[in-house]
C-alpha cells in the first residue's frame, strides 16, 4: 500500500490555484502548456508532456520526451472532454525513484477533471477563432473579385490567404493541363524558391495533389518535402533546400458542381503544429468558396470577351450595312459615268476608280469576317469559305452569300468536306467554264438540320460529252458520306449550277 505524505496533503488547497492558472485565458496552446506545468508542480514530476489525439500535437514542459513515452517510462493520465479522451498527460518518474503517492494521484485526477472543462472551452474558442479567420479569408477573396481581378490574381490571392490563415509555410494552386497532369501555376510566398517550384507538373496518379484531384477529397500527408524531393528524382536535387523541411501538408480539391478546377495545397515546416482534422475541414470549406471565386473570375473574363465580340459584331454590321453599300453605289455610279465619258482616257480613269472601290470592298469584307471570328479559334467557317472563294482565281471575285448559324452548327468533320467541295467546284469553274461571274451561297436551315452549298456561274455550261469526271465523283461521294445529295446541271440562260446538300450529324435521328 502506497504512503500518503503530509506534504502531498498540503498541496490539496493549491489545486484551485492551479485550475485558475490554467484558465487564465482561452488560448488553447497556453491552456495545454499550463496544464502540463501545473501537473508537474502538484506531483513533483521533473518534467511532463501532453499529446492531443486528433492533431498529433505534442506539448512538452521541461526536458521532456520528443514523442509520447511508454507506460513504463511515465505516469500516464487520460484527459477527458465530454466523456471522450481529448489527450494523454505524461509525467516523468521522480528523480529518487519514489512513486506518486495516493494523495498526489488524487490531486492529479482532480486537476485533469477540472482542467477538462477549461480545455473544452479553450478548444471551442480556438475553433471559433479559426473558423472566423477562414471565413474572413473567404470574404477577402470574394471582395477582391468586385475589383474585376483576373484569374491569375484570384488564384494567387486564394493561395496566399490559405497559407496565412492556416499558419502554413507555403501555399500553392495546381491546375489540370489536359494530359493527365497538374501544373503548379501559383506558389506562395513569392520569391526565388517559389519561382523554382512554379510550373512543375505532377501526374494525377501517385501524388497527394493528384489524389485530391481525382478523388475530390482532401489528402493529408506528413514529411511532404522529403516525399517531393524523392519523387522528383534528379530534379529534386536542384529544388530549394527548405523544401525538405516541409512536413504536414493538406491538399484540397477546388470543385464547382461536377467540374474539378484544380487543387489548393498548404504545407507547414516541421516546427509547426500539424494540421488537425478540424483544420482540414475548414480548408475544405474555404476551397469550396475559393472554387466559386475561380468560376466567377472565369465568368467575368467570358463576359468581357463576349462584350468585345458583340462590339466587333456591331462594327461588322455597320461596315456591311453602311460602308459597303455606299461604296457599291459609288462604284456603280462611276461605271455609269465611264460609259458617258467622251474621251477614252477619262473613261479609263473612271473605270480604274471603280476597280479600286471593288478592291476596297473586298478588303472591308475580309475585315468584317475577321471581326466576326474569335481570335483564339481556328477561324470561323464563314471567313474560311470567303478565303477559298478569293483564292480560287476566278475572272472576277465570286459573290459569296451566307445564311443561318454556320459557325455554331457545322462540326469540324463536315466543315472539311464543305471547304473541299467549294474548292473543287470553283476549280472546275476556273478550268472549264470560262465564266465572267460566279456566285456562291452557303446556308443552314433554321432547325440546324441541313447544310446547303450552291455554286452558279455564267460560263459555257455542261459539255455535251463530259470527259474525266473524277472531280464530280468526289463531290458526290462527300455528299453521300453525310446522307446528302449532289447535283450539277446546265442553266437554261447559260452557265452551270451545282447544288450540294448534306445532313448535319448533330441532328441525325431527331424528330420534329
Amino acid at each position: 500500500m502506497r504512503r500518503v505524505s503530509a506534504a502531498s496533503d498540503a498541496k490539496a488547497p493549491r489545486i484551485l490555484d492551479a485550475v485558475a492558472g490554467i484558465a487564465h485565458d482561452l488560448s488553447l496552446s497556453d491552456v495545454l502548456r499550463r496544464m502540463v506545468e501545473s501537473a508537474c508542480e502538484l506531483t513533483g514530476a521533473p518534467f511532463g508532456a501532453l499529446s492531443v489525439l486528433d492533431s498529433d500535437e505534442f506539448i512538452r514542459f521541461g526536458e521532456a520526451w520528443e514523442r509520447p513515452p511508454s507506460d513504463d517510462d511515465a505516469r500516464v493520465v487520460p484527459i477527458r472532454m465530454r466523456g471522450r479522451i481529448f489527450g494523454m498527460l505524461y509525467l516523468a518518474r521522480k528523480p529518487d525513484g519514489e512513486e506518486f503517492t495516493e494523495s498526489e494521484d488524487d490531486l492529479l485526477v482532480a486537476l485533469t477533471a477540472a482542467a477538462g472543462v477549461v480545455i473544452e472551452n479553450a478548444a471551442l474558442f480556438d475553433q471559433v477563432q479559426r473558423r472566423e479567420r477562414w471565413l474572413e479569408a473567404s470574404y477577402h477573396v470574394t471582395g477582391a473579385l468586385l475589383t474585376d481581378q483576373d484569374l491569375t490574381a484570384t488564384l494567387r490571392l486564394i493561395a496566399e490567404r490559405a497559407r496565412v490563415v492556416a499558419g502554413g509555410t507555403a501555399g500553392a494552386v495546381a491546375r489540370p493541363r489536359g494530359d493527365g497532369q497538374l501544373v503548379f501555376e501559383i506558389v506562395e510566398p513569392p520569391g526565388p524558391d517559389s519561382d523554382k517550384l512554379a510550373g512543375i507538373a505532377v501526374p494525377t496518379e501517385g501524388t497527394a495533389t493528384g489524389m485530391a484531384f481525382t478523388t475530390g477529397k482532401p489528402v493529408v500527408v506528413r514529411d511532404y518535402g522529403e516525399k517531393v524531393v524523392e519523387y522528383q528524382g534528379d530534379r529534386g536535387a536542384v529544388m530549394p533546400a527548405a523544401i525538405k523541411d516541409l512536413d504536414s501538408t493538406v491538399a484540397v480539391p477546388l470543385i464547382v458542381g461536377e467540374e474539378k478546377l484544380g487543387v489548393l495545397l498548404v504545407a507547414k515546416f516541421r516546427d509547426r503544429t500539424p494540421f488537425s482534422a478540424y483544420d482540414v475541414q475548414l480548408a475544405e470549406t474555404f476551397a469550396a468558396h475559393a472554387a466559386l471565386a475561380v468560376e466567377f473570375a472565369r465568368a467575368q473574363q467570358d463576359r468581357q470577351r463576349l462584350a468585345v465580340f458583340e462590339d466587333r459584331d456591331r462594327i461588322a454590321r455597320d461596315l456591311h450595312d453602311l460602308v459597303i453599300q455606299r461604296l457599291f453605289a459609288i462604284g456603280l455610279g462611276l461605271e455609269g459615268l465611264s460609259r458617258l465619258a467622251s474621251e477614252p482616257s477619262v473613261a479609263d480613269r473612271v473605270t480604274g476608280f471603280a476597280h479600286e472601290i471593288d478592291r476596297t470592298i473586298r478588303e472591308i469584307r475580309n475585315s468584317i469576317f475577321s471581326l466576326q471570328e474569335p481570335a483564339e479559334a481556328q477561324g470561323s467557317l464563314r471567313s474560311e469559305l470567303l478565303r477559298v472563294a478569293l483564292d480560287a482565281g476566278c475572272a472576277s471575285e465570286p459573290r459569296v452569300g451566307f445564311d443561318g448559324p454556320l459557325d455554331s452548327t457545322v462540326p469540324d468533320t463536315v466543315r472539311s468536306d464543305l471547304i473541299a467541295t467549294l474548292r473543287e467546284a470553283l476549280s472546275n469553274v476556273v478550268r472549264h467554264a470560262a465564266a465572267t461571274t460566279v456566285s456562291v451561297d452557303v446556308s443552314v436551315d433554321r432547325d440546324g438540320r441541313w447544310l446547303k452549298l450552291s455554286v452558279v456561274d455564267d460560263g459555257v455550261g455542261m459539255p455535251a460529252e463530259p470527259g474525266h469526271r473524277s472531280g464530280v465523283a468526289n463531290l458526290a461521294e462527300r455528299a453521300a458520306r453525310w446522307n446528302g445529295t449532289f447535283r450539277v446541271e446546265a442553266r437554261p440562260e447559260g452557265g452551270t449550277r451545282l447544288d450540294w446538300s448534306v445532313e448535319l450529324p448533330a441532328r441525325q435521328g431527331s424528330v420534329g
